[in-house]
């Protein structure tokens, strides 16, 4: 996973309440394993508008998502996290998400930034023509325009971002102290091991 410290660049000013992982990523996106190529699905029912907000050319490559209110409900479909990070989103800003899409987002390097509706408000505006900017070290979202809106993230989460830690790489990282353990096992209780 690519660590995430700060993002910057244009922000796709959505700002739709209550969009579930089905408009996120349909169903018939789901047969697949891989993440490669998840993002030609992405808000596909809404990109069937020509005018989108999602293909218009100064939102192509943005790597922010600004949202409305509850946004990633619905079922607990992992691959809505895979379908925005392919889509190129390493933020998603919104008042607030169910709990399951937040912990997918986060397991696959998206930072889910809660702000209260009034920012998202200005950010909505601000997105509309000019950057938007994260720093998850500091916890906060700016804009050129003196704009400052701090956030609360989970200590580990945001631990697990900044240094680019999924899952496997967490455990990873102790490989040296199940080793040990495991050889300290295999000495205290011999007949557990296999038989040769």
């Amino acid at each position: 996973m690519t660590p995430l410290e700060k993002v910057a660049g244009r922000a796709i000013p959505f700002g739709l309440k209550n969009i579930d992982t089905d408009v996120i990523i349909p169903a018939h996106w789901l047969k697949t394993t891989t993440r490669e190529g998840m993002g030609r699905g992405a808000f596909e029912s809404l990109r069937a508008d020509p005018d989108n907000l999602f293909d218009r050319p100064e939102y192509q490559g943005a790597p922010i998502l600004i949202a409305g209110d509850n946004f990633g409900c619905g079922s607990s479909r992992e691959h809505a996290a895979w379908a925005l990070g392919d889509l190129g989103i390493r933020v998603v800003i919104a008042p607030s998400y169910s709990d399951i899409f937040s912990g997918n987002a986060v397991k696959n390097g998206i930072l889910p930034v809660v702000l209260p509706q009034a920012a998202i408000d200005r950010l909505l505006e601000v997105a509309a023509t000019d950057p938007v900017f994260v720093d998850l070290d500091y916890q906060t979202v700016t804009t050129e325009f003196q704009d400052r809106f701090t956030f609360e993230i989970d200590p580990f989460r945001k631990m697990c971002l900044l240094e680019g830690l999924d899952e496997i790489s967490l455990t990873e990282k102790s490989d040296a102290a199940i080793g040990a353990y495991e050889k300290q096992l295999d000495a205290d209780r011999p007949w557990m091991r296999p038989a040769a």
